[in-house]
């Protein structure tokens, strides 16, 4: 599905579906141009050799995804790719997206294979605000990076809410359940952090005078969007922290109880030890003066319990009870 914005100044704002003439809108300075391409078919994918003429290396990795973000310069437009992430709870954990994003002197191309919430956002606003498209490409370009970047913020509270989540049931019942949703927070961070560092570096290039197709208006937008990122990296770092001090806790808190187990099961042995002995004693094949007298079967119960009792006080004097 393709779908295309223009903006001309005797013209404002105009939206075309399907493929269009794009080599006119290139050819054409006085206009500003977005297409979208959403899960494009062979024939709108066709678009990008056919009309715009970029590189096949740029196309190859448009069709083949790739795995972190990145920047190539080309004669007459840039090639980035950027990643979003979504997070859900659960066993889908952390959802990556790439959005491939051309830039050239008057226009924008973005592919991306699934819906992007950010991607819709700006479409909502193509068609109210004709602001978007008439400050040119650069800051087309800078709005689309700066939503896609903006989309950390969901991503991020949804982590927060699940590192929450994990610490209180670290502080009542733990098991191990949560030792695992621990780990995959863990590696969703990892994997989350992965994504922004090479982003922070492309926009820290995009704020410098290093790109001809960025205007110098526009350079320190991206610096804006840097810091939002750095602010995201530090979070992800804070939330890593958050859950080895949990793992921690977790460990701990295990250990503790396993140490109480043990204190129990050995007051009960050393209880037991003292009593093995007495009917030990008694078991004997031996004729005992207790065992003609009328009140020897209570006499040896009176010895068990008296033990029991004596032990049991000497253990809470102690404090190991």
């Amino acid at each position: 599905m393709i779908t295309t914005y223009t903006y001309r100044p005797d013209a404002g704002v105009e939206r075309h579906d399907g493929i269009v003439d794009f080599a006119g809108f290139l050819l054409d300075a006085e206009t500003v141009f977005w297409v979208d391409m959403q899960s494009p078919s062979d024939e709108e994918s066709y678009v990008l050799t056919h009309d715009f003429k970029f590189h096949p290396l740029s196309i190859e990795d448009v069709i083949s995804e790739v795995p972190t973000p990145k920047i190539d310069v080309y004669d007459d437009y840039m090639f980035f790719v950027f990643k979003i992430a979504d997070y859900s709870a659960g066993t889908t954990g952390l959802n990556t997206k790439e959005v491939d994003i051309f830039l050239l002197k008057n226009g924008v191309v973005t592919v991306h294979r699934e819906p992007v919430k950010p991607i819709e956002i700006i479409e909502q606003r193509c068609a109210h605000d004709d602001r978007v498209l008439s400050r040119g490409a650069g800051f087309l370009f800078h709005s689309v990076v700066d939503y896609l970047g903006d989309h950390y913020n969901n991503t991020m509270e949804g982590l927060e809410d699940a590192v929450d989540e994990v610490e209180d049931d670290v502080f009542a019942e733990p098991d191990e359940s949560v030792m695992k949703d621990i780990f995959n927070l863990k590696r969703d961070l990892s994997q989350l952090k992965r994504l922004i560092t090479p982003q922070r570096e492309m926009l820290n290039r995009l704020s410098r005078e290093e790109f001809a197709l960025i205007d110098p208006e526009t350079r320190i937008y991206f610096r804006d969007i840097f810091d939002h990122l750095n602010r995201v990296n530090d979070l992800a770092d804070s939330y890593r922290d958050t859950l080895t001090a949990a793992l921690e806790v977790y460990f701990s808190t295990v250990s503790s109880r396993t140490n109480e187990i043990i204190k129990v099961l050995t007051i009960f042995a050393a209880i037991m030890l003292p009593l093995t002995f007495i009917v030990g004693l008694y078991g004997m094949n031996l004729k005992m003066p207790e065992f003609g007298w009328e009140y020897g079967y209570l006499f040896v119960w009176g010895i068990i319990v008296l033990v029991i009792g004596g032990m049991l006080l000497f253990f809470k004097k102690r404090k190991w009870l």
